[in-house]
Parts: structure tokens; sequence; C-alpha cells
């Protein structure tokens, strides 16, 4: 099965199981990826379990209101995330998502990573990080 976004649901990894949300290469196209996130939240919540989400976000321009869709979108999926782990944001973009996070008060692991198998394996791991 596949998700919204194209990812192969459950992704399994190194003996663990993820789920990956292809936020990344929508560059400027909020609107797309707007509609991208609402259909991934639907797809979550119908898998009725905790996940383990890597999020792609490279080639995505991240302006204000796109973190704030970001922040609104794990807000609604907030049940379902058990790890949660971010690849592909500048410094610049991971420091306001940062911000923005502890502000919702999320209460996840959660990391950012600029190399998506780091991601994956700190996902599948017993290590936290955040």
């Amino acid at each position: 099965m596949k998700s919204p976004g194209g990812s192969i649901f459950p992704y399994y990894y190194k003996g663990g199981e993820i789920h990956c949300l292809k936020y990344g290469n929508h560059y400027s196209d909020e609107a797309k990826l707007f509609e991208l996130m609402k259909l991934e939240e639907a797809f979550i919540m119908e898998t009725n379990k905790k996940l383990k989400i890597w999020i792609d976000m490279y080639k995505t321009s991240i302006t204000d209101r796109v973190l704030h869709e970001i922040i609104n979108n794990l807000t609604n999926i907030n049940d379902y995330i058990e790890k949660l782990s971010f690849v592909g944001l500048s410094r610049w973009d991971e420091w306001r998502i940062k911000r923005r996070i502890r502000k919702a008060g999320f209460k996840h692991l959660i990391s950012f990573y600029s190399d998506p198998e780091e991601a994956k394996t700190w996902l599948v791991s017993e290590r936290n990080r955040s």
C-alpha cells in the first residue's frame, strides 16, 4: 500500500517500521503541499496506531504560512506520533520549527538531520535525541 505522498506503507527499515511524509520538492507550491498534508493526516488517522515519522522537507520553501501549516499538521496527527524526524531543513528553518514545536507543547522525541539514512536509523533505534 502507498500513502498519498507516494511512500510505501508500512516502510520497513533495519528491523523497524517508519512512515515517510514526502513534503519535500514542493518549492513554493504551498497549495499542493497543504493539500498533501490534509491527505496524509487522513491516511495516518486511518492507520489508528503510533508511528515513527520521517518528514522529508528537501526543496520546500519554509514560509511563515508553511511553518504554521506544519505545526497544524503535527497537532492534527499528534496522537499518532511515536517519534518524529525532520530531514532537509536549513539551520535557520530547523531553528524556526524547533521554536514553534516548543511553543505548541509537543512532548514527542523529535530530531533533525541532513542525511535521510541517519534520520531513519534514529527512528528505528532506541536512542533519544531532541
